[in-house]
Order: C-alpha cells, then structure tokens, then sequence
C-alpha cells in the first residue's frame, strides 16, 4: 500500500491550506486588570472562552497603549478594566476591607488617591475603531471609563452608576430575538450587581439583573441594567454586566451568552 511522505506536495497544500485559515480567522485585543480586578482571572476566563470560539487573542494590562496604532490589526477589542490608576499606590486590593483602619502609623501612609487614565485621543480611536466596522465587547466594571471620556461613552452607550457588595441576583433575558441572546436562558449568578446608565434606544437592552432578596442600591432599587448590544455606524458593541468573579465568568448561560456576543460582533451570526 503506497503511504504518503512528510514534505510531498499534498502535505504542503494541505499545511498551506491550514496556514491560511489560521490566517483569516479574527484577531483579538484585550485590555485587561485593575486594582480590583486581578488580570488572572480575567485572563483565564477569557482563555477559556476564545478557546473555545478557536480565535486568537492577545492581552495587555498597559492601558496608556491603547490607541490607533494598537487596535490597527485586530477585528475585536474587549476592554475589562475600570477606569482607574492609583499613581501614589495604595494598600491593598479590597476596596470593602477595614484592617487598613487598624494599621499602626496609617497616617505615615500616602493617600489613596485614583486619577483617570484614558485620554481623550484614546477614546477617540476606540470609537473609530468601532465606527470603520469592528466590534468591542466591554466587560463588568469597563462602564467606569466612560465616565472620564466623552467618545468612549459615546461608543460604548452607558457609563458606571455603582454596585451594592456581592449577593446573588438574578440575570433576566428581556430580548430573545437578538443574536446575543437567542437560545439563552435566565441565570442566577453570586456576583456584584453593576448599576448602569444606557444612553441609547432602550430596545437595545437585552438583560436585566434583581436582586433575588429584594435588596436595593441606594435610591436605584433592586433592578439594574445587565447588558446591552447595538450597532455604531459600520460596527458592533456589547456590554454584560456580569463578570466579578470566575464562577459567574462561567455560569452556563452566561457563558453560552458571551459566545453569542463574539460571534455577533464579528458578523458571523
């Protein structure tokens, strides 16, 4: 029985063929981690769900990278980083913590005092990046930024209110015929309930999260904006809520939820 060899022109074409679809296939940017948010997790959350979907995606954590230049060569850019940098450091990571308030010599210590980092320029490119046909997928606490960026809120369609503690709470699907949600069902999550502002036609509204106790935010009540999905001039966005933790990273329908969105920003669905 003949038996093809290594380096015949049939492998070749079929190595070339390979090469070439791994080729095509979309590029991704990440931007990712924050004080309170740990790029690991992000990272392995992420991992998992590009893994899956077969597409290539690269991380940074160097926000002050972020421009025209960077986002030049990818189709995606996902943004799941808050908004701020802390030039004069802080203590620890855990914004709700009280044993800062029991150190010796607190006062010896600088205050933590956090400044934006997005520049204007910045939010600009990213909002013609989306503009001239690409997609962005802005991540839980990504809402922050647009509050310091008048063109990335533009873009992105909201901006940050605030959020009660982790407690469980309950992600309703609102709209089931758009592409992001179709085939998704309500989920239950332990995670922090982001409160949002949606500056955009409210039909494009997809999921609303309640507390499942009854218990509210300040005067905002115990219902909130989970995610949204519309299109700005050639492109895409998505935003979910969702996303403090690993565990609700890979909640089932969340998840299933998240491939919908990549799919959808890159119109293959």
């Amino acid at each position: 029985m003949a038996m093809s060899t290594l380096g015949s022109s049939e492998d070749k074409e079929t190595s070339a063929a390979r090469l070439e679809t791994v080729e095509k296939r979309p590029r991704v940017i990440a931007l990712i981690g924050d004080r309170y948010h740990n790029s690991d997790y992000i990272r392995v959350s992420l991992d998992r769900l590009f893994g899956e979907l077969g597409f290539p995606v690269d991380y940074t954590t160097n926000y002050d990278h972020l421009s025209r230049k960077l986002l030049q060569d990818y189709q995606l850019f996902v943004a799941f980083r808050d908004g701020m940098v802390w030039p004069g450091g802080y203590l620890g990571p855990d914004a709700y913590s009280t044993y800062a308030r029991d150190l010796e010599n607190r006062a010896s210590f600088p205050a933590e005092t956090p400044r934006s980092w997005i520049t204007e320029e910045q939010g600009e490119a990213v909002k013609d990046f989306v503009a001239s046909g690409s997609g962005f997928y802005s991540f839980h606490n990504n809402s922050h930024v647009s509050l310091s960026s008048k063109s990335y809120r533009e873009v992105m369609g909201g901006a940050y209110i605030g959020h009660p503690p982790l407690r469980p709470f309950k992600v309703t699907v609102i709209n089931r015929k758009h592409p992001v949600t179709r085939g998704i069902q309500d989920f239950m999550v332990n995670d922090e309930q982001h409160f949002v502002a949606y500056d955009k036609a409210p039909q494009n509204i997809l999921l609303r999260a309640e507390n499942s106790d009854g218990l509210t935010y300040g005067n905002h009540g115990a219902k909130s904006i989970s995610g949204w999905a519309h299109e700005y001039e050639k492109g895409r966005v998505v935003f979910t809520a969702v996303g403090h933790n690993i565990h609700a990273m890979w909640q089932p329908e969340y998840l299933k939820l998240q491939k919908n969105a990549v799919r959808w920003l890159l119109k293959l669905i």
